[in-house]
């Protein structure tokens, strides 16, 4: 039988076929027992309360065809009596794909961790749920990064060169880029900050909407007429934010004025009719009603109270409850409702009475 010449050394032909034939049944094998696996696991994590059970599936879903075709390969090379050179090529070669494999892995798993986790404090804290997307970015950027340092340093490069090098590099980068990087430090500023969340109503200048995703560079809110509102996050943290999601009460300031006809003792008790219209809607916590002022044609009376909700279409609902109340009120009482009106008096001099 002649021999099997490689670029790596002498092999016998049927030592090469043995060590083929156990790379595909290791190959084989492994991803039977993947998909047999996945498939029992799957089905076993859905009868269960656990997460951790659905944190596995996940991870396993992502073992790659690839990975196992190269352990495959290994487990077959073992068999040969190959040169030094051809052991080194195979075993690097295994390493950076379990490199790969593992980067894979782990990712997954972060993202899957995070993910349940952001979830959960969506509902008591946006602000962290915010905060837990950008830990989930950093973090792959950590992972991917020893990931490729461990890869560069099993194909031989100078790591610790390569380092000082990227340190030199990454300051004239910085310079190149630097309203990225403010940006960035904007982002993570409102992610440690918390000024807003996900879901906060935000009147920014002129411009209102709903914030639907924080990013690295820039906000987006979603405006009351449909448009998406872009900010980038540095112009965003220098203007002037009014968080309507952070509301816990709204204040009410309302005016009405009376005709000057009405009588002093029908003023005394408008205050306390003022305060029954209040009272009686629920949610509300009633602060003050005063006769406030002469008006250029009325007397003013001034009301203040709290809604005990930030909710605006409940503060609507209210305030169109107590205006209906006063309406109804002030018909029983025969007060009337004073508007813009104007009296001018013409006094006849006797000069125009001769000359008639």
């Amino acid at each position: 039988m002649n021999p099997l010449e490689f670029s790596i050394g002498q092999v016998n032909l049927v030592d090469a076929l043995i060590a083929s034939a156990v790379a595909l049944g290791v190959f084989a094998l492994l991803f039977a027992a993947r998909r047999v696996l996945l498939n029992r696991w799957s089905r076993f994590a859905e009868t269960t309360v656990n997460s951790f059970d659905d944190d596995l599936v996940a991870v396993l879903r992502r073992t790659q065809w690839w990975f196992l075709l190269v352990v495959g390969l290994y487990v077959g090379a073992l068999s040969l009596d190959l040169p030094e050179q051809g052991d080194r090529f195979f075993h690097s070669v295994t390493v950076l794909t379990l490199l790969m494999q593992t980067g894979l892995w782990s990712s997954t798993f972060l993202a899957q961790l995070l993910e349940r986790y952001q979830v959960k404090r969506r509902e008591t804290d946006p602000g962290s749920a915010t905060a837990l997307s950008l830990v989930n970015f950093i973090g792959r950027v950590v992972l991917w990064s020893i990931i490729l340092l461990l890869t560069l340093d099993n194909l031989g490069i100078n790591v610790t060169a390569l380092i000082a090098g990227l340190g030199v590099g990454g300051i004239a980068i910085a310079l190149a880029v630097q309203n990225i990087l403010g940006d960035l430090f904007a982002s993570l500023s409102i992610v440690l900050d918390k000024p807003f969340a996900v879901g906060d109503f935000l009147i920014i200048d002129d411009l209102l909407g709903s914030v639907e995703h924080v990013g690295l560079k820039t906000t987006r809110l979603r405006s009351l007429s449909g448009e998406q509102l872009v900010f980038s996050n540095s112009d965003l943290l220098k203007s002037r934010i009014r968080n309507y999601g952070r509301m816990y009460e709204r204040r009410v300031v309302f005016e009405i004025g009376v005709t000057y006809q009405t009588p002093r003792s029908k003023l005394e008790i408008i205050p306390s009719i003022l305060r029954e219209a209040v009272e009686a809607s629920e949610g509300t916590r009633f602060d003050r009603s005063h006769f406030k002022a002469y008006g250029n044609f009325s007397l003013n009376f001034e009301t203040v109270y709290y809604v005990l909700s930030a909710d605006y279409n409940r503060y609507m609902d209210i305030q169109q409850a107590v205006n209906l109340h006063i309406h109804q009120r002030f018909e029983e009482e025969g007060i009337e409702f004073a508007y813009p009106t104007q009296t001018v008096f013409v006094a006849k001099t006797g000069t125009d009475l001769l000359s008639r």
